[in-house]
């Protein structure tokens, strides 16, 4: 038996107030979430999925206490350049000259591999997937309306926000203007105040860039931030519920956001900002990683499956800094292939007619509203997962009604716990073939290697018998 979801508020860490705050949407039963998605110029750190990981339970959180989530999401192809505080190169240009491809190829590529690698996550797709350079048009009409009100202006051919028309331009972050090193990198002597940011850039300060449309200010392309307020306005309105990140984009990007849109609007933007902290990667402990990013793909090269990362994410608090190497990467991965090995056996007596329990209404709702309790305080992840192992290890419970309660516990998970086995795909059959060629060679080295491959890529199980070769699935498949 479910939890009465309709007594349960959620409430959430909201950096604008430094407070938990209930969650009040705008419409009632809707949320309205804004997300700053990747800059496609490069492959997906870990890091950077930990962000889109928290969002994606915030997401599954919500829409099981029974709201209807509009989730945006921006893919940034063009704009961000190497500082945030508007120095360097734009990251897209950067990438194109190291790989010898045009920008927008750059950035179809990285983008499917970002997809690539949230699917292996689990990560559910933003119901709106936005491209900075498919909405030119609304962000020109943004710095339009921004030079109309007097908030910008224009030096040398590039149009700048003026903070100094934003009294509170440093309150979000808790910013001291005079000491605001983010802001300041390199002096630009065309700004007013060091600052200002860039809304647009000519062509006269980066005549090298690629990527440039007409406007009325010049031929040139969008400041980063200015993509954000744009999309955000054109899906989800000009007041938005939630507006997710990483703790990173405080004091620069989530700032310039809060002005340039407020300043434009004439009125409170976002009613709740939500950011997640830093994964801090133990570099002495990560030989095997050494010399490149660190993907999730990576990750399961080195013999991980890619939603024992989701684990590990879910045992902590997305406000809490979390150290990883892979020795606890590997912890996470045993205390998953744990849960997942329970909920198969408990699905096996359940298929077979039960184990003769009787069903237990008042332990499962009690259960069940620790979970969605834990989820609504701030989303204690941690929390909900020692009460899916409280279910897990309840003998007095059956073995269906805690499937039942597994199953609805990993509608936020996300950890395929729900999922039936599934057949071997191509490349998996594949690898058993080269394996069984390799036996039938009395090549043992080589099939050692192969039935390792299964387990750790693949987690598939195999077992050799006098009647051939049996197959389990110990792990849910990749993807």
């Amino acid at each position: 038996m479910k939890a009465d979801i309709s007594k349960i508020k959620p409430r959430f860490f909201n950096t604008a107030t430094r407070q938990v705050d209930e969650f009040i949407p705008l419409v009632k039963g809707k949320a309205g979430m804004y997300c700053c998605g990747p800059t496609v110029y490069s492959y997906a750190h870990i890091g950077n999925l930990r962000t889109y990981i928290f969002e994606d339970v915030l997401k599954r959180t919500l829409q099981g206490l029974g709201y209807e989530v509009k989730h945006v999401m921006n893919i940034t192809d063009v704009g961000h350049l190497q500082s945030d505080g508007d120095e360097g190169d734009d990251k897209m240009s950067v990438a194109a000259r190291r790989e010898q491809k045009s920008p927008w190829d750059i950035a179809r590529f990285y983008e499917n591999a970002f997809f690539d690698s949230t699917k292996k996550l689990m990560i559910k797709r933003p119901d709106v997937v936005s491209r900075a350079t498919e909405h030119i048009p609304e962000m020109i009409n943004l710095v339009s309306s921004l030079l109309e009100k007097g908030f910008a202006y224009e030096a040398q051919g590039n149009i700048y926000f003026d903070v100094a028309k934003f009294p509170r331009y440093g309150d979000f972050a808790r910013l001291k203007l005079d000491d605001n090193k983010e802001a300041r990198v390199d002096e630009d002597k065309n700004k007013r105040n060091q600052a200002d940011f860039v809304l647009w850039f000519s062509q006269s300060k980066y005549p090298n860039q690629i990527m440039k449309w007409d406007s009325p200010f010049g031929v040139g392309f969008p400041g980063w931030h200015i993509e954000c307020s744009a999309m955000a306005m054109k899906y989800l309105g000009e007041r938005v519920d939630i507006h997710c990140g990483g703790v990173d984009h405080i004091p620069v990007h989530h700032t310039n956001e809060i002005a340039q849109s407020e300043c434009s609007l004439g009125h409170k933007w976002v009613n709740y900002w939500i950011h997640g902290e830093f994964l801090n990667v133990d570099d002495s402990k990560m030989s095997k990683s050494k010399g490149g990013v660190l993907t999730i793909d990576r990750l399961i090269e080195d013999g991980f499956h890619p939603l024992a990362y989701r684990y590990l994410i879910l045992t902590s608090h997305y406000r809490s800094g979390l150290n990883f190497n892979y020795e606890i990467l590997g912890n996470a991965q045993n205390a998953y292939k744990a849960l997942y090995d329970k909920v198969q056996e408990l699905r096996k007596i359940a298929a077979a007619g039960g184990d003769d329990k009787p069903a237990d209404e008042t332990a499962m709702l009690r259960y069940s509203t620790e979970f969605w309790n834990a989820l609504a305080d701030d989303l204690k992840t941690s929390a909900a997962v020692q009460v899916a192992w409280c279910v897990a290890r309840d003998e007095t419970l059956s073995a269906a009604d805690r499937l039942t309660l597994l199953t609805e516990f990993d509608t936020v998970f996300g950890l395929k716990l729900s999922d039936e086995p599934e057949a071997l795909a191509a490349d998996e059959q594949a690898l058993l073939d080269e394996r069984a060629a390799a036996r039938a060679a009395k090549n043992w080295g080589e099939s050692d290697r192969l039935r390792d491959e299964l387990l750790t890529k693949y987690g598939v199980q195999i077992k050799d018998t006098a009647d051939g070769v049996s197959w389990t699935r110990v792990l849910p498949k990749v993807g």
